[in-house]
């Protein structure tokens, strides 16, 4: 059995939806396939359970969707299921090559009129709950189990042997949106009380603030990796750390999906959707603001540093953290 994912951003959607896709390719025996936006291709790639990633060009659309199409007219798929829904994922979904019979499944938080080009949409609309478990109403439409959860995934390993200290810590400092950043003189002070080897990440455009953290810490305890990682290398590291203090972004949700245990300063954003999922993390949120709003700039301030180091400290003495 053939069965094709169209799951093609974000960073963190993409491991929400390792679960559903691991427990697809198990209840059917089946061959997986994935269209994803050519800048996660080569991540996606270290998907186990992914036989074959489709790029979808983004960028560039129009002079590349005739090599697009052909790619995807390769396979013949047996089951096709969106777990996008958006209109854009619709219609590469109608696009594939389909067998008789072969239904396209589109996801309860479809939207844009998605929903017409779909043979079934799972599930009722229910935001209350986690992204990662969204997902899984595809399986509970197809009456196939919910159970267990995995997130198969294989990153290229890193050496830690040059650091000299233990434990290894990672700091990811900055999300896309200012209302998500802890600020970053924070960090400092979070890394002046911890004594353990700190190792900065984030994308290029982090850059600024990480040097910032870095050259306020005392020489030699970050290592700065901001911007001068691929997303497979970021994967290796933060699967290799010992815990990971993060604001909520992408590299909470690849940590998270690895097992390295995060801890997560969330402001404006909800994290019962969108949190490190497990029970291995843990999530510091301001109980004074209750409405809250992406505008707001003020709610990821009140959480206090002496908060995030208390319990950082709790989650290292932890032997399953490896101590």
């Amino acid at each position: 059995m053939n069965i094709l994912i169209v799951k093609t951003s974000s960073l963190g959607d993409l491991f929400h939806a390792l679960p559903t896709v691991h427990l697809l390719k198990t209840a059917f025996d089946a061959e997986v396939d994935w269209v994803v936006n050519a800048e996660y291709a080569g991540l996606a790639v270290c998907f186990s359970d992914v036989r074959k990633v489709i790029p979808f060009p983004r960028k560039g659309l129009l002079p590349n969707l005739g090599s697009f199409r052909a790619e995807l007219l390769q396979e013949t798929y047996d089951l096709v299921v969106d777990l996008q829904g958006l209109l854009k994922s619709a219609l590469i979904c109608r696009m594939a090559k389909r067998g008789k019979g072969a239904k396209i499944l589109g996801p309860s938080f479809q939207r844009e009129g998605a929903r017409f080009f779909y043979t079934a949409v799972v599930g009722k609309k229910d935001k209350t709950r986690h992204a990662v478990e969204e997902n899984l109403d595809v399986l509970q439409w197809l009456e196939k189990p919910t159970a267990p959860l995995e997130f198969p995934i294989e990153f290229p390993d890193v050496d830690f042997q040059c650091l000299e200290k233990k434990p290894v810590v990672v700091f990811a400092p900055c999300s896309r949106h200012e209302a998500k950043n802890w600020p970053w003189k924070r960090f400092v002070e979070l890394g002046e009380q911890l004594e353990c080897q700190i190792i900065l990440v984030g994308a290029p455009d982090d850059a600024e603030i990480c040097e910032k953290i870095e050259n306020k810490l005392p020489e030699g305890a970050a290592v700065n990796l901001c911007g001068k990682t691929s997303l497979l290398e970021l994967g290796g590291v933060l699967q290799k750390a010992d815990l990971v203090v993060t604001v909520d972004s992408g590299p909470m949700h690849m940590a998270s999906a690895t097992g390295t245990p995060c801890l997560a300063i969330f402001g404006p954003t909800d994290p019962t959707r969108v949190g490190p999922y497990g029970d291995q993390h843990r999530v510091l949120r301001t109980s004074t603001v209750r409405n809250y709003s992406k505008q707001d700039l003020d709610s990821i301030r009140m959480v206090e540093t002496s908060d995030v180091v208390k319990t950082a400290r709790e989650m290292l003495s932890n032997e399953t953290v490896g101590l």
